[in-house]
């Protein structure tokens, strides 16, 4: 009796978007008009040249935010793919702290949940870590299904992908703010059947080809 094999898991490459003006120093969470810098433009170019040395990316989506749209054009044009927008890859809804320097918030007592206790902290007027990684998670996975067994770009923001690298380590959400990611990064996991592999998370540099479950 002949045995059937195991579909091959969907292969996901998180890119968080490039530099902005005001990176490091604002929270912008979802205000428009954040556009990429200089320097941010530069790393989506980079990221790019990644990406295009892959044999095979069946699709590439983008937060609908104008720093990601941005950060994905390039990859869209070395792939020869249309970008499609998926607002699941939205940055989190940080509610009153939108637009705050950063500097600011981290003398409130609440910064400290924030890195501590995430899980149990909501932001006033947005979204809970919680609410985001569930998000994240989910449309991760429903774009995952639609591209059973292929490689797919995911061009997000660091919160959501950090949270989404968080879930697949199998980690308590508590313990997402200690995963880096980089503008520009290129992190990479496969979701099958039988569970996620992480395969790299925070890269700048090198080859992606191979970035394969073992």
């Amino acid at each position: 009796m002949a045995t059937r094999s195991a579909p091959k898991p969907t292969r996901v490459l998180f890119v968080r978007h490039g530099k902005t003006p005001t990176t490091g120093a604002v929270l912008p969470g979802r205000a428009p008009g954040l556009h990429l810098a200089d320097e941010g433009v530069a790393q989506a170019q980079g990221a790019a040249e990644r990406l295009a040395g892959l044999k095979r990316v069946d699709a590439v989506y983008a937060s609908p935010m104008e720093r990601t749209r941005e950060t994905a054009r390039p990859i869209g044009k070395a792939l020869g793919l249309r970008v499609k927008v998926d607002k699941g890859l939205l940055e989190a809804d940080f509610g009153d702290w939108t637009g705050a320097e950063l500097s600011k918030l981290r003398k409130l007592r609440e910064w400290k949940a924030v890195q501590g206790h995430p899980s149990g902290f909501r932001f006033p007027g947005g979204e809970s870590f919680s609410e985001m990684q569930a998000r994240i998670v989910g449309t991760t996975r429903r774009l995952c299904a639609a591209h059973p067994g292929g490689t797919i770009v995911l061009v997000s923001h660091a919160d959501p992908i950090k949270a989404a690298l968080n879930d697949a380590l199998g980690s308590h959400l508590d313990a997402f703010q200690r995963i880096v990611v980089s503008p520009c990064s290129i992190s990479a996991v496969a979701y099958g059947d039988t569970g996620t592999v992480v395969l790299a998370t925070n890269t700048t540099a090198g080859d992606l080809s191979t970035l394969v479950p073992s």
